[in-house]
């Protein structure tokens, strides 16, 4: 499949994936020490709600216009705002034309001891990042493959921080990719946290590469920590768009699982197309 970021924005997947990173990233503001953002496959940074290419799907008007006029909890309202305050920050007062993708959410997370390294090779995602960070001095933009810059740029000055993997799913290989991508990285960074995106289309594929990763984690100089969230807001058909997707999260703040617990039964009914959505919760077995 074909997951560009520009086609997909603010969908269902974006929605979920972006407030498991705004969780993880504010429990790293927890501590003064300064934290490094590697964002391996890091798209536009921006995308324009009313352009071609995410006016073609419209996955928005179901995905982040649902959560953004969703009512929330009480307990679960202080654990969204912050994603919710960040997509407001790029849109007028009571609209929605924009959404940020995952390198400036990550950037309007940053404090000023922290650093974000963007990859991106796309020439055009490229050029409209840069624009998005120019004269950023805590955001650089690299025109480096992210598989290549995995390795590269772990382990980094910083001893905490998150690298991001959400590339576009372009080749077939792309899961074997990701969990040797990973499984290299994290041989040299075991102390990072670790965040995967994958669409599931393939439950083998899916549970295989759950797998792996746990496996590479588990096998590891330092242990690390796996768990695995799917959501799902119908069922998959043969052909038909994705409707279920997946984020691996390897070293997760510890407080997370938890927080997640109580964010996802909410965030069923909004995002559900045609009924509720469903999740699942769990520890991958490797």
């Amino acid at each position: 499949m074909n997951y560009r970021h520009a086609f997909h924005a603010g969908g269902f997947a974006d929605v979920i994936k972006h407030i498991v990173l705004v969780r993880i990233l504010t429990h790293l503001q927890d501590k003064p020490a300064g934290f490094r953002v590697i964002d391996s496959h890091a798209g536009a940074g921006r995308y324009d709600l009313a352009g071609e290419e995410a006016r073609r799907g419209g996955e928005w008007r179901t995905g982040i216009a649902r959560i953004m006029q969703a009512r929330f909890s009480e307990t679960v309202l202080p654990l969204v705002k912050p994603y919710l305050d960040i997509v407001r920050a790029f849109n007028p007062p009571r609209d929605l034309t924009a959404y940020p993708g995952s390198p400036l959410i990550a950037r309007a997370l940053l404090r000023p001891q922290d650093r974000l390294v963007a990859c991106e090779v796309e020439p055009k995602a490229r050029k409209l990042l840069i624009d998005a960070l120019r004269r950023d001095t805590q955001a650089r933009v690299v025109d480096l493959d992210g598989w290549v810059a995995l390795p590269a740029f772990v382990p980094p000055k910083e001893r905490r921080g998150l690298v991001l993997i959400d590339p576009a799913f372009e080749q077939k290989d792309e899961f074997g990719r990701l969990a040797d991508g990973f499984a290299k990285a994290f041989a040299r960074w075991p102390t990072g946290s670790y965040l995967l995106w994958y669409p599931v289309k393939s439950r083998r594929a899916s549970d295989g590469l759950a797998g792996q990763v746990a496996e590479a984690a588990a096998k590891a100089s330092v242990p690390g920590k796996c768990l695995r969230l799917e959501f799902s807001v119908a069922p998959q058909t043969a052909g038909g768009p994705l409707t279920s997707a997946g984020l691996l999260i390897v070293n997760p703040p510890w407080k997370l699982a938890e927080e997640l617990k109580l964010i996802l039964p909410e965030l069923e009914k909004p995002l559900g197309q045609g009924g509720a959505g469903r999740f699942r919760l769990e520890a991958p077995k490797s």
